[in-house]
């Protein structure tokens, strides 16, 4: 699984990154992006950053 970030969405919030920073960080650009395989001890945290991010801009699949 991996998470996905829509960055016509993202704000740069940074929430997803504190949630789940095995499957989230801060690019170049001041966006969050999915940036690795998420390991099964991190699904649970993605799915919830998914969840509590702002505008609606995660994605894991």
């Amino acid at each position: 699984m991996k998470g996905y970030v829509d960055k016509d969405l993202c704000v740069g919030c940074g929430m997803c990154t504190g949630a789940c920073p095995d499957g989230f960080r801060m690019g170049e650009d001041g966006l969050a992006e999915g940036w690795q395989d998420l390991p099964d001890s991190s699904i649970d945290d993605a799915r919830q950053a998914a969840e509590d991010c702002p505008v609606g801009a995660i994605t894991v699949k």
